[in-house]
């Protein structure tokens, strides 16, 4: 939601006047149609969840039709709130599509995702042209992903396999990757700009942008 940008009214004799920054747009908030289809889509699949409250938590941030994931099928560690949209592609995303590549790829059981996070009410960082908008994050509209852990001992991360020197890492790395892009409107990696240098950036919108 980006804020009016400030311009001096420079010149002899004219006193400069601050500039209004503009309200921000109200955030989009699910109709209890929308949360209620995608709660029975969870109970479909067999996810389990604690329902959220509505609220909200500052200026374009809080909590709209948000869920807590209890058990998706494997562990998941520093995930709190999410929006139900980006929760059942999350949980859908780690089911059909980490844990099969990781035993395809990679020749071992999934068994922990490493989370980074997903409400946090900020703006977004890392890109400056963005200028003052706010995250998906602060609508609990996005989770981060650091790593996974294999149950041959294995712990492959974003930070430091990316670009590993073994054909197989990397290739998982990819299979994930493009199934994201087909689940969620934004994902973003370490191939975007240095702030996902290691997570995977994953958001429930329309923007259709991966990379």
């Amino acid at each position: 939601m980006t804020g009016a940008i400030a311009l001096a009214l420079a010149g002899c004799g004219r006193v400069d006047r601050p500039t209004r920054q503009a309200a921000r747009p109200e955030p989009y908030r699910p109709s209890a149609r929308e949360t209620a289809q995608c709660e029975a889509d969870l109970r479909h699949e067999g996810v389990d969840y604690r329902r959220l409250p509505d609220k909200e938590l500052g200026p374009g941030c809080g909590l709209y039709g948000a869920v807590q994931l209890t058990d998706i099928g494997v562990p998941v560690t520093g995930v709190t709130a999410m929006r139900c949209g980006n929760a059942r592609a999350f949980a859908g995303w780690v089911r059909n599509a980490v844990a099969p590549a990781a035993w395809q790829i990679l020749g071992s059981e999934l068994v922990q995702v490493e989370g980074m996070g997903t409400y946090a009410c900020r703006n977004i960082v890392g890109t400056k042209r963005i200028g003052d908008r706010r995250s998906g994050h602060a609508l609990a509209n996005a989770v981060d992903v650091g790593g996974f852990v294999l149950k041959d001992g294995r712990r492959i991360t974003l930070l430091n396999d990316w670009t590993s020197t073994d054909p197989r890492v990397r290739q998982f790395w990819t299979t994930i990757r493009a199934s994201a892009c087909r689940r969620f409107g934004t994902v973003l990696s370490p191939d975007y700009n240095a702030a996902h240098r290691n997570h995977l950036h994953l958001e429930d919108d329309s923007a259709r942008f991966c990379r």
